[in-house]
Formats: C-alpha cells, sequence, structure tokens
C-alpha cells in the first residue's frame, strides 16, 4: 500500500534549506514557550480557554458546522447541553479536544485509538461512529458556481482498516527509529491519513485532533495555548493547495509530500510566533500598544468595548487605547459599532 511513511526518506531527499530553517525555528522557539509555561502557569489559563474556543470553532467550521459564537463559547464551557445537530458536533469535537490536552501521554496511537476518538467525536450525535468506512468515499470541493469537483479518490473501504494499521505501524516504527525531525514523522502522518480517508465522514476533524495528540507526545505542546485549527481555518485554501499538490500520483507513490510538509511546519511556526506574541499580553512584556493590539486579535469575541481593553491592558492609557483603535479603524482592521462613553468597537479580521 502506498505510505509516504514508508517512503519518506525518498521522498524528501535533500531537505530544501527553507524547510530545515523552519524545523529549527519551531525547535527554537518551543524552549522558550516550554520556559515560559513553567514561569507563568497562572497566566497563561486566559490563552487556554481562548484557544479551547478558537480550536472547536474553526475546527467544525472547516467542515461546514457552524453555530452562534455565543452557543460555541457555552458548549466548550459546558454551561449548557446541545439544541441541533451542529452543537452535538462541536460538543463531541470540544469533548476529545479536552481529553488530548488533559491525558496525550496516556493515549498511544492505534487504530483501537483512533476508532475510539471518532466514536467519542459523535458521542452526542445518533450517528454510529467508531468504525473504518464501509462504502468508498471521495474528497470534493465545492466551486464558486456550486458544482463539486472530486479532489482525490481515497482509498477503498476494503482497505482502509489495513491501511490505517500499517501507517500505525509505520510511524510507531520511523518514532523508535528517531532518523527523522519528529515534525517530518507528523506532518506525513497527519498527510497519509487524509490520503486513506478511513471514516465515512469527520475525516478532517478526527486528522486535527489526531495532529494535536502526535504534537502533544513528542513535546510540542502549543496547541495548547494558541488554536492550530484557527491557523488552519485562516490559510484553508493554502491548506486545500498543499493537499492537492502533494497527494498528485499518491496512490502510484510518485507524489511528493514536500509542498504538505512545507505548509505543516508553517503553520507550527506561526503558532509559536503567535504564543510569543499573545504571552506578551499576559506578562506584561512588549509595549503598551502592541499589547492592545495583541487583545483584540486574540479575543474570543468579535465585538469589544474600550472598558474590555482597559481590563486585558490596565497600564495603557484610555488616551492610548483610542489613538490604536483609530489607527487600525484607518487600517480597516476594525470598526465603530457606538459612539460616546461606552463606545464599541468590532473587529473585522484577525490580522490586527
Amino acid at each position: 500500500m502506498p505510505h509516504t511513511l514508508r517512503t519518506l526518506e525518498h521522498q524528501i531527499g535533500s531537505i530544501p534549506a527553507g524547510l530545515v530553517t523552519a524545523l529549527a525555528q519551531v525547535d527554537e522557539r518551543k524552549g522558550r514557550a516550554q520556559a515560559f509555561s513553567r514561569q507563568h502557569p497562572e497566566q497563561l489559563k486566559t490563552l487556554i480557554e481562548i484557544a479551547r474556543i478558537q480550536s472547536t470553532e474553526a475546527s467544525n467550521e472547516i467542515e461546514g458546522i457552524t453555530a452562534p459564537p455565543a452557543r460555541i463559547a457555552a458548549l466548550v464551557r459546558e454551561k449548557t447541553t446541545p439544541e441541533n445537530r451542529s452543537e452535538e458536533e462541536i460538543a463531541g469535537y470540544r469533548a476529545v479536544l479536552d481529553l488530548i490536552h488533559s491525558s496525550a501521554d496516556a493515549i498511544p496511537v492505534t487504530n483501537n485509538v483512533v476508532l475510539q476518538l471518532h466514536r467519542d467525536m459523535y458521542q452526542f450525535t445518533p450517528v454510529q461512529a467508531g468504525r473504518f468506512k464501509t462504502a468508498d468515499n471521495v474528497v470534493e470541493e465545492t466551486l464558486p458556481d456550486g458544482t463539486r469537483r472530486v479532489r482525490f479518490q481515497p482509498f477503498p473501504a476494503f482497505r482502509a482498516d489495513a491501511a490505517m494499521t500499517e501507517l500505525n505501524d509505520l510511524y510507531a516504527r520511523e518514532v523508535d527509529r528517531g532518523h527523522f525531525h519528529p515534525l517530518l514523522l507528523i506532518g506525513s502522518y497527519v498527510f497519509d491519513f487524509l490520503a486513506i480517508h478511513p471514516f465515512a465522514d469527520g475525516n478532517g476533524r478526527i486528522s486535527r485532533l489526531l495532529t494535536l495528540l502526535l504534537l502533544y507526545r513528542q513535546g510540542y505542546g502549543v496547541g495548547r495555548y494558541i488554536s492550530l485549527e484557527r491557523l488552519v481555518a485562516d490559510s484553508k485554501e493554502t491548506y486545500h493547495d498543499a493537499l492537492g499538490a502533494s497527494t498528485t500520483d499518491w496512490h502510484e507513490e510518485a507524489h511528493t509530500v514536500l509542498p504538505w510538509l512545507q505548509y505543516f511546519v508553517g503553520i507550527m511556526v506561526a503558532a509559536y510566533d503567535r504564543f510569543e506574541t499573545d504571552t506578551s499580553v499576559v506578562s506584561g512584556r512588549g509595549s503598551k500598544s502592541a499589547s492592545i493590539k495583541n487583545f483584540i486579535r486574540a479575543s474570543i469575541r468579535d465585538e469589544f468595548s474600550i472598558a474590555d481593553v482597559r481590563a486585558h491592558v490596565p497600564s495603557a492609557s484610555d488616551s492610548l487605547i483610542r489613538k490604536v483603535l483609530h489607527e487600525l479603524r484607518d487600517a480597516g482592521a476594525i470598526e465603530a459599532q457606538s459612539g460616546g462613553r461606552g463606545a464599541t468597537w468590532r473587529r473585522l479580521h484577525r490580522d490586527v
């Protein structure tokens, strides 16, 4: 069976200089993030809460599963129960996400575990989950005119179980061998999982949960504080382009996984960069103006007030807060919703 992990040495050959640099950047930032986490655990609670909500929202959003932001926040905080099918799936994703955050070191990656995660993700729905597909499926995209196009033809259903067994065995063997950088192994595993597409539904969301699990087990814990799913959702077109470029000729084992690995490692660089930026808010490092912008970008809600900013950046004066808000307004990043003493603003995009 074609598996990238079995032919990885041939696949990547001489690793491009840009990818080598990106891997070094991740490991450098990883060390700094671990040190900060040990020294300031209490100060990171806000980032953890934001990441839980953003990850649950974004991973489902990629698959067209949505709910009002207030409902998503309540479901993630377990302050309410699901009221419809979308909310059932959102609640299920949150449950598996929390399990991985709390117990990753005790969760080996085997077929039984992958099936259990799939079953748990659908635990609030009537779907009979936790089993590999019994009918062939395809990876499709919806074009702007509403028509659908096949992006990729995965393994047939009768080969899904054996393909996943081989993938998990190959991954475990390569981790033990220690020949490749962990991120190259994790990226290749996730890529092959998506190419196998072993479930009738939920493959994309399970792939992102498995990504988080594998990263945790290799010491890359940034997904606890920064939503990797949000970074993927915000680069969805690039995500699909990288997958498309790497799946060409996958069945013939004539594909190149490099476009996907470059995207995957780029997401990790972005995650650690964002961690360093966002921790300036909780630790007080960095300029006051940067801290204001960081709060606006990382905020769970799109709408906020000067009082909200003041509460998160208490060292900033009201005049500075207004100055930064006006600069962001002029740059098209935010817009005023109301004026006066209780003025409210709305974030138009996260690239503040």
